[in-house]
């Protein structure tokens, strides 16, 4: 009886350790050095199953502020998305909502995204949602390493990662997180009935100076075959930005 006991004890800790393992993973890949601001331009090319392209290009800034983040972006191209505007200030306090506000020029107002509408609703016909476009604070999830594997010629851990709060669009994730760059190399979304929704693929990242960073990715919605490819360019870190680019007013003025 002391040896089942002995054996229990100690598939317990394994498995504590191994979540333990998966929680720290996750919050070394969240705090690695990316500098105190970036800048870049981004083209997103929107796909849909029957290969048709639309073609969107804007430009993004963030700054760090304390252990929080301001980002704001400027779509610059086509026509009928110019000027539209993206704002957010994501928060390293979990019990802290973080703040989301879009700018359409053809309405000439600023709306406030929702915390509901955030974990549900598309970026501007992207396969991202609004919650995609921020920082997802750890302790939003549950964590567990699940093993260590190679990708794309890079070793990587692999790690699960499960919403506390069940209002999220999906059940859990599967990340491929590089391990000398602390970058996910490729992250599986699975929905509520545990079947893959969608599916993020890095297929390029480059050391730029002292930072990694990305340079193009994709994601497809592998129930409805969309899928929006991602390249950034012109990146820059620790740049000077002011602080009064990271506000509504500034929004609303555009790039």
């Amino acid at each position: 009886m002391k040896k089942v006991w002995g054996l229990a004890a100690l598939l317990l800790l394994a498995l504590a350790v191994s979540a333990q393992d998966g929680a720290e993973i996750m919050r070394r890949m969240k705090d690695r050095p990316n500098g105190e601001t970036r800048t870049m331009e981004v083209e997103l090319r929107l796909v849909n199953k029957r290969g048709s392209e639309r073609v969107r290009k804007l430009k993004s800034y963030s700054k760090d502020v304390g252990v929080d983040v301001k980002s704001i972006m400027f779509f610059m191209h086509p026509g009928d998305v110019k000027g539209t505007g993206f704002l957010t200030w994501d928060y390293d306090n979990p019990k802290q909502e973080d703040d989301k506000w879009l700018y359409l020029p053809a309405m000439k107002k600023v709306r406030r995204i929702s915390s509901s509408s955030a974990k549900k609703d598309y970026f501007m016909g992207t396969d991202f949602t609004y919650d995609d476009m921020g920082s997802r604070n750890v302790e939003e999830d549950t964590h567990k390493l699940l093993r260590e594997e190679m990708l794309d010629g890079q070793k990587c851990w692999v790690v699960e990662s499960v919403p506390v709060n069940k209002g999220e669009i999906y059940s859990r994730k599967v990340l491929w997180i590089r391990q000398d760059a602390l970058m996910p190399l490729r992250v599986e979304y699975y929905d509520r009935l545990d079947k893959l929704h969608r599916l993020l693929t890095v297929q390029s990242i480059k050391k730029i100076g002292d930072f990694w960073a990305f340079e193009k990715e994709t994601m497809e919605n592998v129930q409805t075959g969309h899928k929006t490819v991602i390249s950034f360019s012109e990146q820059t870190f620790d740049t000077k930005l002011d602080d009064d680019l990271f506000t509504v007013s500034r929004l609303e003025r555009g790039a």
